[in-house]
């Protein structure tokens, strides 16, 4: 054994047995002395003689024995622990699974994060039988869900549309007038939240991946308008546990930015955060999309379209999962003009849920265009 506290022992024990010897031979030659002095014929009742051989005796064995047999004995040590571990290999490897398995807090206390990814990914491949789709499955899900900076749950989003009045009604230019509600539950990772227009593609594709935008709009100059007016995207009130938040507005030319202080407190905990805006939409555009930029658990999107002079509304959800969202569109006889989204599971950010229209004039046009059918 060439470990240093081995070697230690060793060393202490060989000293120890030399002390010992040393002193059964002093004692011995006491011994004799006294035999062959009549001064010190008072002590040879004294047992002398036997200590020193005695310990004479002990000492020796203690250096025959860490030569010899000790070393003998810890072979012999390491032969039986050997055979247990093969023997109970079995029921130890289980024993470890099975606390792994069904209590992960204690596998979290042994092994790093990346420890961690690779017994993941590992799982997945072997449950899977392809290692190579393990692999960029997991990378997908560690990128969109674990390094996430925020969770959501139960998450309601209720939308208006209406004509905007300052524009023209019909073909180009005209809009409609999203007010959009947000309403979701969450502990959040930072106090500040922002809220941004811009009209730059590039510009707006960054922000998508910014974790600290809350909410990114892009408006095409094509619309005649500055993505930083504020009849473009305006956020209206912003709250956190039903109190009202200071919102401030900064611009620059193609740009806008809204930005928000929840307060310290708001990070402790989880909180329900809320939040009005209004958004220009473009009418010949036929779509609006609502993005999800977090995971979430539970989504419900209302959407009220009524007197916007739409015909049909077709819905598009983005949820990737083998749960279907449920979708109910209000009667076509009734006034009110709605249509419900709601999803129970789990959402990867960048879901969301599309509303497709087709317009009332489009489709009187293609009539008057196509003219009557023959009979």
């Amino acid at each position: 054994m060439n470990h240093v506290l081995d070697q230690l022992y060793k060393l202490k024990l060989l000293l120890a047995g030399l002390v010992t010897a040393l002193i059964g031979v002093v004692l011995l030659f006491v011994s004799k002395a006294i035999a062959t002095t009549p001064a010190l014929s008072w002590l040879a009742n004294l047992p002398i003689g036997e200590l020193g051989a005695g310990l004479l005796s002990a000492g020796v064995i203690a250096v025959i024995f860490e030569f010899y047999a000790r070393q003998e004995a810890d072979e012999r040590a390491t032969e039986r622990f050997r055979r247990a571990i093969q023997q109970e290999a079995s029921a130890i490897r289980d024993a470890v699974l099975d606390s792994f398995a069904f209590k992960p807090e204690q596998l979290k206390d042994i092994a790093s994060a990346d420890t961690l990814d690779r017994i993941a990914t590992n799982a997945i491949g072997l449950r899977l039988g392809d290692q190579t789709l393990a692999a960029d499955a997991y990378a997908d899900l560690r990128e969109q869900v674990i390094r996430s900076p925020e969770r959501w749950r139960d998450v309601d989003v209720s939308v208006s549309l209406s004509p905007w009045n300052a524009g023209p009604a019909v073909g180009k230019g005209s809009m409609f007038v999203a007010t959009v509600r947000w309403e979701y539950t969450v502990q959040p990772a930072s106090t500040t939240m922002r809220f941004a227009c811009v009209s730059d593609l590039g510009e707006y594709r960054e922000l998508l991946r910014d974790p600290t935008v809350a909410s990114a709009w892009h408006f095409d100059h094509s619309a005649g308008l500055d993505a930083a007016d504020p009849q473009v995207f305006t956020l209206l009130q912003l709250s956190v546990n039903g109190h009202d938040k200071k919102i401030r507005r900064s611009t620059r030319t193609g740009s806008q930015l809204a930005t928000v202080n929840l307060g310290q407190e708001a990070t402790d905990s989880e909180v329900t955060i809320s939040y009005t805006y209004r958004v220009l939409v473009q009418r010949h555009g036929h779509l609006l999309y609502l993005d999800l930029p977090r995971p979430a658990k539970g989504v419900h999107v209302q959407l009220d379209y009524a007197h916007t002079g739409i015909r049909r509304v077709n819905v598009l959800d983005y949820f990737a999962s083998p749960d279907a969202s449920r979708i109910e569109q209000s009667p076509a006889t009734a006034p009110a003009k709605t249509i419900d989204v709601r999803f129970d599971g789990q959402t990867f950010p960048r879901a969301g849920v599309a509303f497709v229209w087709v317009l009332e004039d489009e489709l009187r046009s293609a009539r008057l265009e196509n003219g009557p059918r023959p009979r």
